[in-house]
């Protein structure tokens, strides 16, 4: 497992808690959009600085009378055999667990989910389905992607899903399709994106959707689930 970096203390992305928050690299998707580079590309991975696990469980332990959470994302965090181990030695130390992943390992997602390893878990829906493999340049096995949607929702543990709008890939129709797909789940946050240090860098020339056109899109749908917000 290669840690890629930590964030020490974070307001914003455990939602009600202090939390650290700690990047695993590695991932099977390549979202142009993604500004996460040196957490994905092979290249990019390989001369990033490291941090050990040693460094990371010291940091915590050293915290536990300022932080309440540690949120584990990446890249793709459950790509990680030792991701259970990890996760179970932050438990140990008192701390709820968020994980942030893109639903692709759902034997992961569930085993850390049914063995109480994880607190909340924040899925990103990439696009509607059959818009995956253009999305995140990969082949992907949506049944996997469906399996952990279909899993979160049986409300087994404090879970959201979240896309990032893109207007080279989300339309109208895109982000209603999604929300049909959805439906149900207690929270979905739609997120603008943000053109900047991505992946490909032509995406960095593409003007976001307006703050209000996120926020119509939020209206639209709001109807499917308990809650829906923008970000």
């Amino acid at each position: 497992m290669i840690i890629g970096g930590i964030q020490k203390f974070t307001l914003i992305d455990y939602p009600g808690k202090l939390a650290a928050t700690i990047f695993l690299s590695g991932c099977n998707f390549k979202c142009p959009w993604c500004y996460s580079g040196e957490l994905v590309l092979p290249e990019k991975i390989a001369c990033h600085p490291k941090i050990s696990e040693n460094e990371v469980l010291e940091f915590l332990s050293s915290r536990k009378d300022r932080l309440e959470g540690v949120v584990l994302c990446g890249g793709e965090p459950t790509l990680n055999k030792e991701l259970p181990y990890f996760a179970k030695k932050i438990k140990d130390l008192g701390f709820s667990v968020k994980l942030d992943t893109n639903g692709s390992n759902f034997s992961m997602l569930s085993e850390l989910v049914n063995d109480g390893l994880v607190d909340y878990v924040a899925m990103d829906i990439k696009g509607p389905k059959a818009k995956y493999p253009e999305i995140t340049g990969r082949k992907v096995d949506i049944k996997n992607i469906e399996k952990s949607v279909n899993f979160l929702k049986r409300g087994l543990v404090n879970y959201e899903f979240r896309t990032t709008i893109v207007p080279a890939f989300h339309k109208r129709e895109d982000i209603l399709e999604m929300a049909k797909w959805l439906s149900g789940a207690d929270k979905y946050y739609l997120q603008n994106f943000r053109p900047e240090k991505t992946i490909d860098p032509q995406m960095e020339s593409v003007k976001p959707y307006t703050r209000e056109f996120i926020n119509e899109m939020v209206q639209a749908i709001s109807p499917f689930f308990r809650i829906c917000q923008s970000r």
